[in-house]
């Protein structure tokens, strides 16, 4: 069963207009959450980023929308598709209601919530080989912070990726500086130094990132830096991950000619399993 607008439907009949703007326009918004016993983890900051997406949009934010009601909606989806036990992922998906062509008639939204199950907790299994993606840049800015439903550079990268036997593409900005993966925030340790991109250089404002950065902040070993990242630099780290809330703490294994450990990340993954699911 899938939420529209407050509506459960069964998939097969969760229509919506053909001519929504999200789908002519990606004039849309959206937040993945990673459930745990049906419970959505990190849920309050999932809906600020939301609310500031929504507002940075300029989209009406219904009076409705409270904590207690999307999380309340959340939970009931959850419990209606069996999925209140183990691992499961939500999308919340909001998008402005039909009307105009690029400048919208009304500012109004319609929503949808779609429930997945998932595996099990964090895993860092998979051997992954990395390279950069130039052939689009991301723009730096607070527009591309949001979790839009434009997301095609991501997507022209996933295509290249697997079109060439890669596990991963690092984005670009116009200054030719890295922003993230195809999705999830970067990460590079070298030494004891760990450094990430800032927001405003073009990565999203990833949650898992947030919570990366504060656990390392705690942890005496190392230094964690938030600094523009440059392509030249990956080659001298000594390990990259990236991060996103559903797969965690992702390991990059190889770029171009160099090899990386997996010392921090394993530690990371350690300590989040630990948190959020027990």
């Amino acid at each position: 069963m899938i939420n529209i607008d407050g509506e459960l439907k069964s998939s097969d009949n969760a229509t919506i207009a053909y001519n929504n703007r999200g789908t002519f326009y990606g004039d849309g918004i959206f937040e993945t959450i990673r459930c745990f016993n049906g419970q959505p983890l990190l849920f309050e900051a999932h809906y600020f980023r939301l609310m500031s997406g929504m507002r940075i949009l300029r989209m009406d934010i219904p009076d409705t929308f409270t904590p207690e009601f999307i999380e309340e909606s959340v939970i009931n989806l959850l419990n209606h598709n069996q999925l209140n036990t183990g691992h499961a992922r939500i999308r919340f998906t909001v998008w402005r209601q039909t009307g105009g062509l690029y400048s919208p008639l009304n500012n109004g939204v319609h929503y949808s919530i779609h429930s997945s199950k998932l595996d099990g907790s964090y895993k860092n299994d998979i051997n992954r080989t990395a390279e950069l993606f130039k052939d689009h840049y991301v723009l730096s800015g607070l527009l591309n912070t949001i979790k839009s439903t434009n997301k095609i550079v991501n997507v022209l990268a996933g295509r290249y990726a697997l079109d060439n036997d890669y596990e991963e593409l690092f984005l670009v900005n116009e200054k030719k500086m890295i922003t993230e993966g195809i999705s999830g925030n970067v990460f590079v340790r070298t030494g004891n130094k760990v450094k990430t991109p800032p927001v405003l250089d073009g990565c999203l404002n990833g949650l898992m990132r947030e919570q990366v950065i504060q656990q390392l902040k705690r942890m005496l070993d190392y230094d964690v830096i938030e600094e523009t990242l440059s392509p030249f630099e990956l080659q001298r780290a000594d390990e990259i991950f990236t991060t996103n809330v559903v797969k965690g703490i992702q390991s990059v294994d190889k770029y171009r000619k160099k090899e990386f450990n997996r010392v921090l990340a394993t530690e990371l993954l350690e300590i989040f399993n630990d948190k959020f699911f027990n």
